[in-house]
Order: C-alpha cells, then structure tokens, then sequence
C-alpha cells in the first residue's frame, strides 16, 4: 500500500512541475472548446445543435500568450451558422485573460462579440470562466470548465444570459 502511495504523489509532482512549466511568462497558447448551451451567443468554439428542426453550427479557436507566470492575454475568432431565417452566418471574437491559481485551476474573464448578417443588433456578451486543466502530456491539457455569459444588449434575440459547459483542448508552447 506504501508503495502505490508513494507512486501516486510521484505521478502528481511530476504532472504539477509540467504544468508550471507551460504557464510560464513568455509561453504560448492555443486552444480548441466545445461549447455546450452557447447557440447564438457568438461563440470561438466547436459547436453543434439541432432545435426544432433549425441546425446551428459553428469553429473557431483561441490563442494566447502568457505575459507573467500563469496570467495569459487571449483573444479568439470564429466562424458559424445560427440555421435561423434572419441572416444566418454569423463571424465571433473574443478577447480577455485567463489566470491558472496553482497552475490547474484557470479563470476566464472575456467579451465576446459576434457580427450577424443582415442583423439590426449584433450579440456582445461578457463571460466569466472557471475549470480544471488536466495536463496529459508535456504540451497538452483538457480544460473541461463552467462558463456565464451575461448579455450586454438585451434587445439582440432573447436577449437572455448564457450558461455553458465547455471541454477544452489546449496546446501550450
């Protein structure tokens, strides 16, 4: 039982020393989300929903760099469809800072905003993330993370806030 015990705190100190060294000042960023519960919020994420009959869609990805030991500045593009009648296709960005509390535990703080065709009002949003970075390899980690998205124009769609659950990919450089 020692044995497995020790082992273990071995595999966690070796994962802690590797994420500290990927939050790094100077490091780099890319990133890859799912977003799920984020339809028309002008997302720079990978999504996919079907809701009585009308199918959205969108792409994107995020990088960063971080300009102090675990404090990156980020920004996003993407691309998408919300399938509605009143203009469709839909370009996003996003830009904002992401702080990993001891290297595993990253908070988003961002705006986000998107530009619809043929729309009278476009989405903006200001979000606030959290999760858990699970670093699997030298480079990788899975962020899956809790986000709110509080609506800045409340005349745009339903002009509702967003609640999402994401799962990110990231690569660190």
């Amino acid at each position: 039982m020692k044995k497995i015990i020790l082992a273990a705190i071995a595999v966690m100190t070796v994962g802690f020393a590797s994420a500290q060294e990927q939050t790094k000042k100077g490091k780099y960023l890319i990133e890859g989300n799912t977003s799920f519960g984020a339809t028309g919020t002008g997302n720079t994420g990978f999504a996919l929903s079907s809701e009585d009959g009308t199918t959205s869609w969108n792409i994107g990805a995020e990088g960063g760099y971080f300009v102090m030991d675990n404090l990156a500045v980020k920004a996003g593009l993407g691309y998408g469809d919300t399938g509605a009648d009143y203009g469709g296709s839909m370009f996003s960005y996003k830009v904002g800072a992401k702080y990993y509390v001891i290297n595993k535990i990253p908070f988003e703080l961002s705006y986000t905003g998107a530009s619809v065709k043929d729309a009278d009002e476009n989405p903006s949003y200001l979000g606030i993330q959290g999760g858990y970075a699970w670093f699997i390899g030298n480079n990788i980690s899975i962020e899956p993370g809790l986000r709110y998205n509080l609506t800045l124009n409340d005349n745009y769609g339903t002009g509702k806030d967003v609640l999402q659950f994401n799962i990110g990919f990231a690569l660190h450089f």
